[in-house]
């Protein structure tokens, strides 16, 4: 027995302006589309239940690079992504200290400098004088750098003796004293001595996360959180317990490298395809950001000639990476936002290209050289790119690289016409994981802080957006016959929107609202009910 869904407009991602009057489903999958009169009369004798939709459907939208335990972190913690003003964080984590029990960690997420009127890094001496009995470290929203207060450093036995990490940096000031910030990799000089969170707080983060993604019309993640919390088998038996025995969400894995050895030691094959929880590329870090200057660039930055960022691996320890990844048969995701970075990458694909019918996968490419797209349309890579980063990084940006390399930066338009395949995410608890106000990112370029449209010639048409988050992640992962579309065989996976984003002024799809998502065939979320 099935079910039929009909009364709004449908539309299937099968192609430009493809639109259904009904679907009819059985156990989760799309058994037919077409006319509800010749649905109704085909399917007569099968019906069990019908659905008058309301609002627009839509495949689920899928977020191709998000962190499914860290988006949950972040709604479970101090978070400071809409604060404007360092007074105002310092006030937020004094006020947080005061609800903590003696010794406990003050944890905060999120906080970005550029917002604020004086883009200054907060000093460890600030956090001091609010919570010095509690250990604070406060996480930049780029997630490539921290500040810890005094009694954190204390207990990480970090001191102004500490000597610089390989493929970090630790700040001092004018005197070579140690400021409180760590870069990238001297992160983990604080992080490996923070209380690792046990099995039911990441459970918690878990389902707190996917609520949070149903709710946003999200019923797919390509996530990469397997090597932050304790070790790969206590963050997986996390997602088994929640996925999808409590939540119904499909979570594509990504295999950080240092947990890549875990995985394969548990006897798990990161090849198989699994309709709810499965593994995918190994994951490694090439650069940092643009915020803290640790993104690689081929050449130094505009507003800091006496760097061009930070390489996180040697030359031939990056090789050795791919070549580990090759040796277990995986294709590789790696972080690279400066253009030297991606060079890097695209020159060890060249020598070592991924397995027979598999793709590496490229996340962010936002610095790129004309040269290196060129290179990029004989290999088989994709690009995960984030839309959001545009509204957030400009104008700031500018000043990090310059008129030039900014005119070449986050090029998605470009990437498209060269036919290199993209899929849209949100880097979530980086950005706000709300496909919508990225689809309107991709869509209109315009700046969250003067409200300036950037190198419109790169904007994206609205169906080459929705695309961007239904259609291309589904390939991304190899389930184009699955998933990302409304058609014969398909998941149940659908979501509702208050208006036809088709239909509406472009400048107006950030107000678009989800109304229900459902997943396999089952309604997961409904704003009438929240």
């Amino acid at each position: 027995m099935g079910e039929l869904w009909y009364g709004g407009k449908i539309y299937t991602m099968t192609g430009p302006n493809e639109a259904v009057e009904a679907i009819y489903t059985e156990n989760g999958k799309v058994v037919d589309t077409g006319d509800l009169s010749q649905l109704k009369k085909k399917y007569y004798n099968d019906i069990n239940q019908e659905h008058e939709i309301k609002g627009t459907m839509f495949p689920g939208f899928i977020d191709s690079h998000l962190h499914i335990i860290g988006h949950g972190e972040k709604l479970l913690r101090l978070d400071l992504s809409e604060v404007k003003s360092r007074q105002e964080v310092i006030r937020k984590v004094g006020e947080a200290s005061k609800y903590l029990q003696p010794g406990e960690w003050l944890i905060g997420e999120g906080f970005n400098e550029n917002n604020w009127d004086e883009p200054i890094m907060i000093h460890r001496i600030e956090l001091d004088e609010v919570s010095h009995d509690h250990p604070v470290v406060l996480t930049r929203i780029c997630r490539h750098a921290l500040v810890a207060n005094s009694k954190a450093m204390h207990l990480s036995d970090v001191n102004e003796e500490t000597e610089d990490v390989r493929g970090g940096v630790i700040e001092r000031d004018f005197y070579g004293h140690l400021t409180g910030a760590f870069h990238d990799q001297a992160q983990e000089l604080i992080k490996s001595h923070m209380p690792t969170p046990d099995i039911d707080f990441l459970k918690k983060a878990v389902k707190t996360s996917v609520r949070d993604l149903l709710s946003k019309g999200i019923v797919s993640g390509h996530s990469e959180d397997l090597s932050y919390y304790g070790g790969f088998k206590q963050t997986f038996d996390a997602f088994q317990q929640i996925i999808p025995k409590e939540e119904l969400f499909r979570a594509h894995l990504l295999v950080h490298h240092e947990a890549v050895d875990d995985l394969h030691k548990e006897g798990y094959t990161p090849q198989e395809q699994d309709d709810w929880l499965e593994f995918g590329a190994m994951k490694l870090f090439v650069d940092g950001a643009l915020g803290g200057r640790t993104a690689l660039l081929s050449e130094p930055y505009s507003d800091d000639p006496t760097t061009n960022g930070v390489a996180i691996h040697t030359d031939q320890q990056l090789e050795q990476l791919i070549l580990k990844a090759r040796d277990y048969q995986m294709p590789v995701a790696t972080h690279a936002i400066g253009d030297l970075a991606a060079e890097k990458v695209i020159g060890l694909i060249e020598k070592y290209p991924p397995p027979e019918g598999m793709k590496d996968r490229l996340i962010h490419g936002q610095i790129m050289r004309p040269d290196l797209i060129e290179r990029l349309k004989g290999l088989p890579v994709i690009i995960d790119i984030q839309p959001l980063f545009v509204s957030s990084d400009f104008p700031w940006v500018i000043d990090r690289v310059g008129q030039k390399r900014a005119k070449e930066s986050y090029p998605w338009k470009t990437y498209l016409r060269e036919d290199l395949l993209c899929a849209g995410g949100s880097d979530a608890p980086i950005e706000v994981v709300e496909p919508l106000i990225s689809i309107d990112a991709a869509v209109n370029r315009r700046s969250i802080y003067d409200g300036e449209t950037y190198n419109e010639a790169e904007c994206l048409s609205v169906y080459e957006a929705f695309e961007l988050y239904t259609v291309n992640p589904a390939k991304v992962i190899g389930k184009e016959d699955v998933q990302g579309k409304i058609d014969i065989g398909y998941y149940a996976d659908f979501v509702l929107l208050d208006q036809d984003p088709f239909e509406i002024d472009e400048n107006q799809l950030s107000n678009i609202k989800v109304i229900t998502t459902i997943v396999n065939g089952k309604e997961v979320y409904n704003t009438d009910e929240h």
